[in-house]
């Protein structure tokens, strides 16, 4: 059974996330602050409470089968997010972001999030509905996701030395200072970029990345274009509120990234056997979206304890965003030793 969606909801559903978004924006562009750990429970619970409407109201008009791919989907966007706000902690401690800009950079990087998912979703239904063999090729792209993070759990990526961050670089001048909320700023008699601009294009960077394997996650539990944007969306809306509500917790969760390369190795099986049920035989049996939800949870649960247990008994252990398109950071220079800012030098 398909999935039939009017162009009224589409519009009406993209047009509440950018009116939510735009709120962000601009709370983030006249009222820059320090986000505390109280205003960053209230905005994660108020996002979480609006998946959970959607939710619920989406399960009610479309029906039971629907509505849990969608909460399915949620929650692997929700951890795989999780490794994502990991690396946007790496990235303001790279580049030393002030705390009343990180709002900013943060809402930014989510719309730049935002627009890349829903290119890679338009693309990937698409070909998918004219190629079955793309599940094929997505559980193959997890599954080699899956095996290089947890191949390289222990890493964090480089981010200062990025081929995006390199490239900027080459292209523009960057003054060595931050101006305010400024990407462009005149030093000197002539115009360069900000190092924020070059938060937001390293921000941007990473989101493109873990756009490559989230999309191809999330239509392991649905084929539904719909469904895999509203998980998206609503799993990126609760992302600057969660960056400040768990940045001081994230070195904790050691086994996070062996988690989130399960997850991805569950899914990317649950692909393979979903094609080869449709293309080979119709009796190889098939992994349904409840099991899938169930795994999900429960290996989330497992993680969460199993790391706060191990830190607990070795508070010296630190957590690691995991390494899987880019380079890990050099040993000759450790995770936790950031430079405090970026040069005007091309690199």
């Amino acid at each position: 059974m398909n999935l039939e969606i009017t162009w009224l909801t589409w519009l009406a559903t993209t047009g509440v996330i950018m009116a939510i978004l735009g709120l962000d924006l601009a709370v983030a562009t006249l009222w820059p602050h320090r986000v505390g750990f109280r205003e960053a429970t209230v905005w994660s619970v108020l996002y979480i409470g609006l998946a959970i409407a959607f939710g619920a109201w989406f399960t009610a008009a479309y029906g039971r089968a629907f509505g849990t791919q969608f909460f399915a989907g949620y929650l692997i966007e929700k951890s795989l997010s999780v490794d994502n706000v990991f690396v946007f902690v790496i990235i303001m401690s790279t580049f030393a972001v002030p705390a009343e800009q990180q709002h900013r950079a943060l809402t930014f990087g989510i719309i730049l999030a935002l627009i890349m998912r829903g290119i890679f979703i338009a693309l990937g239904a698409a070909l998918i509905s004219m190629f079955s063999v793309m599940f094929l090729f997505f559980g193959l792209l997890l599954i080699y996701t899956a095996v290089q993070l947890f191949r390289h759990r222990n890493q964090d990526p480089d981010i200062e030395n990025s081929i995006v961050v390199r490239s900027a670089r080459r292209l523009f001048p960057v003054t060595n200072q931050y101006s305010g909320g400024k990407l462009v700023a005149r030093v000197e008699g002539r115009w360069a970029v900000t190092p924020l601009f070059i938060v937001l294009i390293s921000i941007g960077g990473v989101d493109l990345l873990f756009a490559l394997d989230s999309v191809p996650a999330v239509f392991g539990v649905t084929e539904e274009a719909y469904i895999v944007f509203t998980a998206n969306a609503f799993a990126l809306l609760g992302l600057r509120a969660l960056f400040f509500l768990v940045k001081g917790l994230l070195d904790r969760l050691v086994y996070l990234s062996s988690g989130l390369a399960l997850i991805l190795a569950f899914i990317g099986v649950k692909l393979i056997l979903h094609w080869a049920h449709k293309s080979i035989s119709s009796g190889i049996p098939e992994i349904s979206t409840p099991v899938s939800l169930g795994v999900i949870a429960v290996t989330l649960t497992i993680v969460t304890i199993a790391s706060l247990i191990k830190t607990r008994r070795d508070p010296s252990l630190k957590a690691r965003a995991g390494v899987v398109l880019t380079g890990p950071v050099p040993s000759s220079r450790p995770p936790q030793e950031k430079k405090s800012g970026v040069s005007n030098r091309p690199q």
